[in-house]
């Protein structure tokens, strides 16, 4: 690796600090956007004013109605350009986690912003289109024909932007992916051949702090994953070749083991499966209402697939998901408490709103790590979700949990959809028949 001297490394960051003479522009956009609510007001005053009087026919209202609509809008472009421009090329905005976060904002940079923009723009060509044909009468058709073609020029300078933006990030993309993968560790849908102690040792991205866990990570290579078999990657090669989405990133995030689908699931295999409770469960309601849910059965009868497969379509519908084995939540859990800030990582969590913990049972806890399940079920208590996987019924976690476990029981339970899967190992099934051609 090439060594950076220290003066060209002071000059970069002085450099990258003038970003922040960028800052005051923001705020005087904040400014201009406060005369547009004046001028919002003070229209709709005139508005009401002429009504009253009886001095508004229906022209004046429907282009006094257009004017109202078109500051709205311009005051949408002024939010789009402050919010999103000072998050790309200023500094980053700390609302992950906020129920009023935009979903854009996840995904924000400058090609992003650029297209927005140009569509804001369209919308607003519409509107003062409209007005002039409302008020035909009174507009000269030079006026017409050249309020047409600059809107035309508008719609033809936003598509050829979107088209461009695509290909631009897909070849930054590409180029930023193939400096290097992460490699996520192996482990079975179930934890079939084998479980975690609390001291076993996890994989070092998953140690980090809460604000790494909350930044997209490379995405490794793999092959396809057939349904419900074991898989030790996140995703096939073919999202290479897809366009950078904020569903991509938060799926990448969320760590999850294997990309599974709802639909990949074989509802066939199970002896004794609700069909109806997974469909009332893929329509992420439980999210929202802030429920958990527990799948618990045999290994190999589904349960990290269905896990799995509700939190990839949580990404996909905006939320924040976060995986891991009930060991791996341990020793992370563990780690905050030995550093002394348990309760900020606690708290850094509510930014996810669904947490999955799989493996529960396989290997039971000290009391020590019990109190730590206990602390992270009462903190998300109504107030987020949890998905648990385990192969033992909740009646019998004590022999898990030891003393921790009936409060604990009783907040995870309390709104919570508990789906029993029974039947044989599908590994097993697959096996077996392998071993008999």
């Amino acid at each position: 690796m090439p060594v950076v001297s220290q003066p060209s490394t002071t000059l970069g960051y002085a450099l990258f600090a003038t970003r922040w003479l960028q800052a005051p522009l923001y705020f005087g956009l904040v400014a201009a956007q406060g005369v547009y609510v004046y001028k919002f007001f003070n229209e709709l005053w005139n508005l009401i004013l002429r009504c009253v009087t009886g001095q508004a026919n229906e022209t004046y209202v429907m282009l006094a109605v257009l004017k109202l609509v078109d500051v709205v809008m311009i005051a949408n472009l002024l939010i789009m350009v402050i919010v999103g421009g000072y998050e790309t090329f200023v500094s980053r905005i700390g609302l992950q986690g906020h129920r009023d976060q935009p979903e854009w904002l996840s995904h924000v940079n400058s090609n992003v912003l650029k297209v927005k923009l140009a569509t804001a723009i369209v919308g607003i060509s519409s509107v003062h289109l409209l007005q002039m044909f409302v008020d035909v009468h009174h507009t000269s058709q030079h006026a017409l024909l050249w309020g047409t073609v600059i809107h035309m020029a508008f719609i033809a300078s936003a598509a050829i932007l979107a088209y461009m933006s695509g290909p631009m990030a897909e070849h930054g993309d590409r180029s930023h992916k193939g400096h290097g993968h992460g490699h996520v560790p192996a482990h079975g849908q179930d934890g079939a051949g084998g479980g975690y102690s609390a001291s076993t040792s996890v994989p070092a991205e998953f140690s980090t702090s809460a604000a790494a866990m909350r930044a997209p990570s490379p995405v490794p290579v793999s092959v396809p994953i057939p349904a419900q078999s074991t898989g030790s990657y996140l995703s096939s090669s073919d999202s290479y070749d897809s366009y950078e989405t904020g569903a991509e990133t938060r799926i990448r995030a969320a760590r999850f083991p294997s990309r599974k689908q709802l639909e990949e699931f074989d509802e066939d295999h199970p002896r004794d499966f609700d069909r109806e409770v997974l469909a009332r469960l893929g329509k992420l309601d439980f999210v929202a209402a802030r429920r958990n849910v527990v799948f618990v059965g045999p290994p190999g009868t589904g349960k990290t697939h269905l896990a799995v497969g509700l939190g990839v379509r949580a990404c996909q519908a905006g939320h924040q998901v976060l995986f891991a084995t009930a060991a791996q939540w341990a020793a992370r859990l563990t780690e905050a408490r030995a550093a002394g800030r348990l309760a900020e990582e606690l708290a850094a969590l509510d930014a996810h709103p669904l947490l999955i913990v799989d493996e529960v049972g396989y290997t039971p806890f000290d009391a020590d790590t019990a109190h730590l399940f206990f602390q992270l079920v009462a903190h998300r208590y109504e107030r987020s979700s949890l998905i648990v996987t385990g192969d033992r019924p909740l009646g019998r976690w004590d022999e898990i949990f030891g003393g921790a476990a009936p409060a604990m029981v009783d907040r995870l339970a309390h709104h919570a959809e508990i789906v029993r899967l029974e039947g044989d190992s599908y590994r097993m099934r697959r096996a077996t028949s392998a071993w008999a051609e």
